[in-house]
């Protein structure tokens, strides 16, 4: 039986997660959501608005069914932080919050201070926090010791596609929190950086920009589920060991010395 990815108690067969901005429209946007077969959709209050994406966005979002992962998109300081969180909770009915602080406008950097307070003050008011940090460790421990069970490092900078840029960092984060759900966020923009992040295990990817900026979002959905599947069965079957010679695929012991080089 394959272990299924676990959230603060709760679980989900799919290891994808996905935003619901940027899309061409609401309706590819749905699409895209259907074929991924994801079970956790993003969403922001502060960045999406039912005049911008249509009247019924927000209808549609709760139609999918989907476990809704509400965020903190766009803010810049504890205090907003903590006024979206509390609105999110009203509005979407749960006390999960992704937390995004950011720190720096030239590459949507969190700000690692005051990550750390607004975590500390979100946790104390009953939320659930998933906070979207930097790929350090110190930062990650830090988040762990005040109660996440779930972190967010990121592969690169948001939007940019670029990948896993440290995999050496991401991969030091893993060995030193085995305990804890670790979703890479941001900055993937193939499948085959979700299957990396997988391999390297991870628990789960979160995108939105590789999937809604496609040439066709739909069929990119599609690539991705595939590629999570294909990076957690890598994971779970454990790669054979690097070798810095060649090794014959075929062995020589046990055959007839005329077969034998």
């Amino acid at each position: 039986m394959r272990k299924p990815l676990t959230i603060y108690g709760e679980t989900f067969d799919s290891r994808l997660l996905i935003g619901s901005a940027l899309y061409p429209s609401p309706q590819i946007m749905q699409q895209s959501l259907v074929v991924s077969q994801s079970q956790i959709v993003t969403v922001s209050l502060r960045r999406q608005n039912s005049v911008e994406a249509g009247q019924d966005f927000w209808q549609l979002i709760k139609d999918t069914g989907l476990r809704v992962l509400p965020n903190t998109a766009g803010c810049h300081s504890v205090k907003e932080v903590v006024t979206l969180a509390q609105m999110c909770r009203e509005v979407f009915d749960t006390d999960w919050i992704k937390l995004e602080l950011i720190g720096d406008e030239y590459n949507l950097q969190p700000d690692p201070v005051a990550l750390l307070e607004a975590t500390d003050i979100l946790i104390k008011d009953g939320f659930k926090v998933l906070p979207y940090c930097t790929d350090d460790l110190v930062i990650c421990q830090r988040l762990a010791d005040l109660g996440c069970e779930v972190l967010m490092p990121w592969g690169a900078p948001i939007g940019t596609g670029k990948g896993l840029i440290n995999p050496y960092n991401l991969k030091t984060i893993r060995e030193r929190l085995p305990e804890h759900t670790l979703i890479v966020d941001a900055g993937l923009g193939l499948p085959s950086h979700a299957c990396q992040a997988l391999e390297l295990g991870y628990d789960a990817v979160l995108l939105n920009s590789a999937i809604a900026g496609a040439g066709c979002p739909v069929t990119m959905a599609k690539a991705f589920k595939s590629a999570v599947e294909a990076g957690r069965f890598s994971y779970e079957a454990k790669a054979m060991p690097e070798k810095e010679v060649a090794a014959p695929s075929t062995p020589t012991m046990g055959m007839p010395f005329w077969h034998q080089d």
